[in-house]
C-alpha cells in the first residue's frame, strides 16, 4: 500500500485537464486577508473532504481573485494565459475573475479555441494510449482511476472540445500551492481544487475556452525542431 501511494503522488505531480448566467461579483471589493481565507477553507461537504490550502505556501498573485482584464471577448469566456499562467473568467465592464494555474511541460503544451462540452464531479481519469505508451507508471489505469484524493484530476474536470471532438484536454483540479505557476501537467490546465471547483460552479456546459500559446515554449520549440533537422542532416554535432 506505502509503494501504491507514493507512485499516486508521483502520478498526481507529473500528469495532471451550474451556471449562474451572473458576473456580478466581479464589482465586489477584493479583501485579501478575509477572502483568501474562505477561498481556501478546508471543504467537508464534498465526497472526498479537501483540507484548507496552505497560504503559506500559495504566491498572492496565484490565488484567485477579481481583477481588470481588458479583452476583446465576451463575458463568460474562459482566457487562459499560458505564458502568466493564469485563467481568466472573463465579466462585465472590463473585469475578470482570475485563477493561478499550472501549464503543460515542454512539449506537452497546447493552445487553440475550444468549447466545454462537458463538466465532471471528482471525475475518473483515463490516460491516453500515448502516455502508457511513454510511461508504464500508467498502464494500470489504462481503463481508468475513479476519482478520488489520488486522482490526478481533481476535485472537478472541465472537458475541451473541438468541432465536436474530444481535444483530451482538460481544465481540471489537482494542483497544489507550491506548483502553482509553473510547468508541471501533461498539457492540462490545472488549478487548486478549491479554484476549480469555483470555476466548475460558474461556467455552463458551451462556454468558450481560448487558450493562448505561450510565445517562449513554441520558440524554444521551434528551435529544438531546428537543431534536430540540422543534426539529422549531419550540420550539428551529436
Amino acid at each position: 500500500m506505502f509503494h501504491r501511494w507514493i507512485v499516486m503522488i508521483g502520478l498526481a505531480v507529473s500528469l495532471s485537464g451550474c451556471a449562474t448566467g451572473n458576473l456580478d461579483w466581479l464589482g465586489v471589493a477584493y479583501d485579501s486577508t478575509e477572502t483568501d481565507r474562505r477561498n481556501y477553507a478546508a471543504l467537508g461537504g464534498e465526497r472526498f473532504p479537501i483540507a484548507a490550502a496552505d497560504l503559506g505556501k500559495l504566491d498572492p498573485k496565484y490565488r484567485r481573485q477579481p481583477v481588470a482584464y481588458a479583452t476583446s471577448e465576451p463575458a463568460g469566456t474562459i482566457v487562459v494565459d499560458t505564458a502568466q499562467r493564469y485563467l481568466y473568467l472573463v465579466g462585465e465592464n472590463g473585469r475578470a475573475m482570475r485563477y493561478g494555474i499550472e501549464v503543460g511541460r515542454e512539449g506537452f503544451g497546447w493552445s487553440g479555441v475550444a468549447t466545454i462540452a462537458r463538466k465532471a464531479q471528482w471525475p475518473t481519469w483515463t490516460p491516453p494510449a500515448e502516455m502508457v505508451a511513454r510511461d508504464p507508471r500508467t498502464a494500470p489505469f489504462a481503463r481508468g482511476m475513479p476519482g478520488g484524493p489520488e486522482n490526478p484530476l481533481g476535485a472537478r474536470a472541465l472537458y475541451l472540445y473541438q468541432g465536436g471532438r474530444d481535444t483530451l484536454y482538460r481544465i481540471h483540479g489537482g494542483g497544489r500551492p507550491s506548483t502553482l505557476g509553473k510547468a508541471t501537467s501533461s498539457g492540462c490546465i490545472r488549478l487548486l481544487d478549491h479554484d476549480v471547483i469555483d470555476l466548475f460552479n460558474r461556467v455552463p456546459n458551451g462556454a468558450r475556452t481560448v487558450v493562448l500559446s505561450d510565445p517562449r515554449l513554441a520558440a524554444r520549440q521551434e528551435n529544438n525542431s531546428t537543431t534536430a533537422s540540422a543534426r539529422a542532416d549531419g550540420t550539428v554535432p551529436m
